[in-house]
């Protein structure tokens, strides 16, 4: 009989101490400028992972820092690829896990995710605890690059991750919302408490994910659409065929185009539904 991981307990996981041990075997000092926060709880861990579905997956992973979200994939049979840019923790992570869990299935990057362009295995899913200072444009990248994702479940600040499921109306409704939603629909799928952080953050933390929905154009169109996203929440305040005069030249060219998608020009950006932006990015590119 196999073991699972209640039988193995908390000893194929990190606890606070080792965090602690493992930091200072490095001399490291986490650092806001990589958006650093270590998580020291299993029960934590393991939640996300359930949350997240991916057993047996390929997985990537953004930022494992000193691994306790890795060892909780790996121990849910997840081929993992983690995605490092400090050089210290990416050297030490491989150790850790085979050390914990020596049949785990790892494979450890030194990159930026910013700018990442390969992995050694095409991604299933995408589940990390994303550094808070660059987690859109990160998350944004990944799903651009890897079309391969059909699953993502991120911990992010907790006002990110509102941003990001926020529907078309809503105060914190922008950008973000609007771009993430051509892969499928978002939504929160729990709240993190920051005392299961090494150091505590300064903020709370939500799990946001999406499963992907039916595709809804081609690249040429998806970056059409970003562009007219973009002109629209570039200057919120103003309507449609104004904020979107210089993505079709004029304010009487934006009208013409918004009208012929059928959206009101006096709208707002706020207002539009990903479906919306779609349409009007069909003009833009015809």
């Amino acid at each position: 009989m196999s073991e699972t991981p209640t039988d193995r307990g908390a000893d194929a996981l990190l606890g606070a101490a080792e965090i602690r041990r493992l930091a200072a075997s490095l001399d490291l000092t986490p650092t806001k400028r990589w958006g650093q926060n270590f998580v020291h709880d299993a029960n934590t861990v393991r939640r996300i992972v359930r949350t997240a579905d991916v057993a047996g997956l390929d997985v990537v992973e953004v930022g494992p820092g000193l691994g306790s979200l890795t060892l909780g994939l790996t121990e849910a049979g997840c081929r993992v690829t983690a995605v490092e840019i400090d050089e210290r923790l990416a050297r030490l992570l491989p150790e850790t896990v085979s050390a914990k869990q020596p049949e785990a299935r790892l494979e450890v990057v030194h990159h930026d995710a910013l700018t990442i362009e390969s992995l050694p295995h095409e991604p299933r899913a995408i589940v990390a605890n994303l550094p808070y200072n660059v987690s859109v444009p990160v998350l944004i990248h990944l799903l651009e690059r890897f079309p391969s994702v059909d699953r993502a479940l991120v911990m992010v600040q907790a006002e990110v991750g509102h941003r990001l499921a926020a529907k078309p109306g809503s105060k914190v409704y922008g950008s973000p919302s609007a771009k993430v939603a051509w892969w499928g629909p978002w939504a929160l799928e729990g709240d993190v408490s920051r005392q299961i952080f090494w150091p505590v953050p300064n903020v709370d933390s939500v799990l946001v994910g999406f499963r992907r929905g039916p595709s809804l154009g081609d690249e040429v169109l998806r970056r059409a659409t970003f562009r007219v996203i973009d002109g629209a929440f570039g200057q919120r305040r103003k309507m449609l065929r104004q904020a979107l005069s210089g993505v079709f030249g004029s304010s009487a060219a934006a009208s013409e185009a918004l009208e012929a998608a059928g959206v009101a020009p006096t709208e707002r950006g706020e207002a539009l539904a990903l479906a919306d932006f779609i349409r009007i990015a069909q003009q833009l590119r015809d």
